[in-house]
């Protein structure tokens, strides 16, 4: 059925009954502002990222954790039963209430509980409005036996903090008020909070709840205490089959009819899916898990307002705590948007991006109002053109490419002439270094004060690969558009030449850096994939060979591909401890789910085999129901079994690897190609 919503990620009372397992498992929601929702299958928070509302008060920017926990417990004549589970200081837990969890499920994109006990069975759902920072939590008796009055008690706990700090207890002094029986507002200086029951009213009891214990903090290094403030409770009659709950919203009003929301917000989910089946054939026949990230996908658009005040769109790098990257948006924008069938939302965040260029240059990541840009990337210019080729491929409408023509010109001008941090094109060999001491400007960025941990000073190889296709990209543009193109393409026939220089006379693939301090650096690091999987190769078959077997046999997991590997004596195989130690081992034998789709297209260009290739992509189905749920991670262990790490729920991953399996899929029915598909032989 068009547009029908996945539903195979499940859980049973195995799962939901081991609070270990449960708490592994974490839901994620997005209300298209950049703020979110997100806690565990067991109820637990484990993050200090996890509640109900975490909502940015400077869209996408300033998100601050303000509705934090919902905890339910049921009524039933003298027996209470908690439906929540906490942890404590001390590493106690209580209540235990996930161990009445029958079930819990994904239906779409919302998390749905299902509770259990004797003849009572109760279901929870948890949404977030799109487009408002306005979150729902809806409980309903489903079980018909239960003839007998029953009541929810909610108790209600609310913050103020910036989601990535702890609370003081000290600096949150709400003015709390009660307009309604059934409504509070909770104001502070910089938000006004309000809570509303649907089928109830609140009983005020205010109070500090101290010391929750958070897991995955302690194991990322961090204060893993938090405390939040209760208002009191909820007080919520439970008829058989009636939806019942609480709204709460920074917005003055907010639909209280639980049902209209629900529905709304799955109708929304079944809009994308069908709305991605009309314009992309290939989503109409696709695997289940390939629809869920389709749904996925739009979790990471974000609205973003521009300088002078008027509508733009970007991309939410990651949740919980990234921002709008420049890098990580052109990265994904192809998986987000083209593959999905929104080449109008591409369009946007391209043009959205196009305000900020400046010297030839995308900034790292979009400023909030009144703040600078910083342009310390050299490679979110180069995807920012893959991203403008994408897209015009995928539409056979000119005006796409007018509108790109004079802005990837000004890149390809500045970077042929220098721009910042030493970016520009050496005329002897056509290739492109860049860097400064101190300084790291490609996507392996983590640095510690001073201390650049994968310094990558020199003529980076997919840097170079980038390059290449940036110049055979707006020399294709400019055929299209009756111009010239013999500038571009003879500055690509020098870039391929020089671009020999990279190969290793060992015949383990390609150097990871020429002319670098210390001379070429024969690091095995995945960054040599790209210059197999771009559209435009600078290599011959034979080299694109190599390169994918050594990156086949050294980096390649399940997940993706390793960022070192084994071998090297800098190789890091898992991924843990604090914030130093997490940095310095960033880029020193994580696998990144990203690559995985580029590897995926690079298995198809050498080989020529579609099914064959996407079947790389197969493993990811598994992990959905992992981690993340219905997303998928940052970035795994270097080491088996390869656990997941890092932010749950990624763009690039996700984009990439949906990228891949349409284009591949695609490929794998009778031609005519599509424009977007590589074709098997190299292309200069």
């Amino acid at each position: 059925m068009s547009g029908e919503l996945p539903d195979f990620i499940r859980c049973g009372r195995a799962i939901c009954g081991d609070l270990l397992q449960a708490e592994r498992r974490e839901w994620w929601l997005s209300n298209g502002l950049g703020g979110y929702a997100a806690g565990t299958v067991a109820g637990t928070l484990t993050r200090g990222y996890h509640g109900l509302l975490i909502a940015p008060l400077r869209p996408p920017l300033d998100r601050r954790l303000v509705f934090a926990k919902a905890d339910a417990t049921l009524i039933d004549g003298d027996r209470h039963i908690a439906l929540f589970s906490n942890r404590w200081a001390g590493s106690v837990v209580s209540p235990e209430g996930h161990v009445h969890l029958e079930s819990f499920h994904l239906d779409g994109r919302m998390p749905v509980w299902r509770f259990a006990i004797g003849d009572l069975v109760l279901e929870q759902r948890i949404w977030l409005e799109p487009g408002a920072n306005t979150s729902y939590v809806a409980w309903r008796l489903a079980s018909a036996s239960a003839a007998r009055p029953l009541q929810l008690r909610v108790r209600l706990l609310v913050n103020g903090r910036d989601h990535h700090a702890r609370t003081r207890m000290a600096d949150f002094q709400p003015v709390l008020s009660a307009p309604d029986p059934a409504v509070r507002r909770i104001e502070t200086s910089a938000f006004t909070l309000r809570l509303w029951t649907c089928g109830g009213v609140i009983q005020d009891g205010m109070s500090w709840f101290e010391n929750f214990d958070l897991p995955v903090e302690h194991e990322r290094g961090l204060d893993p205490c938090d405390h939040h403030f209760c208002l009191g409770e909820a007080v919520l009659d439970l008829p058989f089959g009636v939806w019942t709950g609480v709204v709460a919203s920074l917005d003055e009003v907010a639909d209280l009819d639980l049902t209209a929301a629900m529905q709304r917000f799955r109708d929304r989910d079944r809009l994308l899916l069908a709305e991605a089946e009309a314009h992309v054939p290939e989503w109409r026949s696709a695997p289940d898990w390939t629809r869920q990230l389709l749904l996925a996908a739009d979790s990471f658009i974000v609205s973003r307002p521009l300088p002078d005040g008027s509508p733009g769109q970007s991309v939410i790098a990651g949740y919980p705590w990234f921002g709008d990257w420049g890098r990580d948006t052109m990265i994904a924008l192809p998986g987000l948007t083209l593959a999905t069938g929104r080449a109008d939302l591409a369009r946007r965040i391209l043009l959205t991006y196009a305000r900020f260029i400046d010297q030839g240059m995308l900034p790292n990541q979009l400023p909030a109002a009144g703040e600078e840009p910083a342009y310390n990337t050299v490679d979110a210019a180069l995807w920012y053109v893959e991203a403008w080729r994408a897209t015009v491929a995928a539409s056979a409408d000119v005006a796409p490419l007018t509108e790109a023509f004079p802005v990837v010109q000004e890149i390809i001008a500045w970077h042929v002439a220098g721009t910042r941090y030493g970016i520009g094109m050496d005329a002897n060999d056509g290739l492109l270094r860049a860097g400064e001491s101190g300084t790291q400007l490609t996507w392996m960025d983590a640095k510690i004060g001073d201390w650049v941990i994968t310094p990558r000073l020199g003529k980076p190889v997919e840097i170079n690969a980038l390059w290449y296709n940036a110049l055979r990209s707006v020399a294709s543009f400019a055929r299209r558009l009756g111009q010239s193109p013999v500038l571009y393409d003879d500055l690509a026939d020098q870039v391929r030449h020089g671009f020999r220089r990279f190969i290793r006379p060992d015949g383990k693939g390609l150097f990871d850096v020429l002319d670098g301090p210390d001379g070429d650096d024969a690091s095995l690091r995945p960054n040599q994939i790209f210059a197999v999987s771009l559209h435009h190769s600078p290599l011959d078959r034979a080299t694109q060979y190599t390169v994918l077997r050594v990156c086949g046999q050294e980096l390649l997991t399940s997940c993706g591909l390793r960022s070192l590997t084994p071998r090297h004596a800098d190789f890091r195989p898992c991924y843990l401890g604090n914030v130093r130690e997490r940095d310095s081992s960033y880029h020193q034998g994580p696998v990144w789910g990203w690559l995985l789709g580029h590897y995926a297209l690079a298995h198809y260009r050498v080989h020529g085999d579609a099914a064959a290739a996407q079947a790389w992509l197969e493993p990811i189905r598994d992990h959905l129901s992992d981690a993340g749920l219905g997303t998928v991670s940052e970035i795994f262990d270097g080491a088996p079994p390869h656990l997941p790490r890092g932010a749950p729920a990624q763009a690039w991953s996700v984009a990439c690897i949906l990228d891949a399996w349409q284009r591949l899929e695609r490929l794998t029915k009778p031609p005519p190609p599509h424009p977007l598909s590589l074709p098997p032989e190299a292309t200069g």
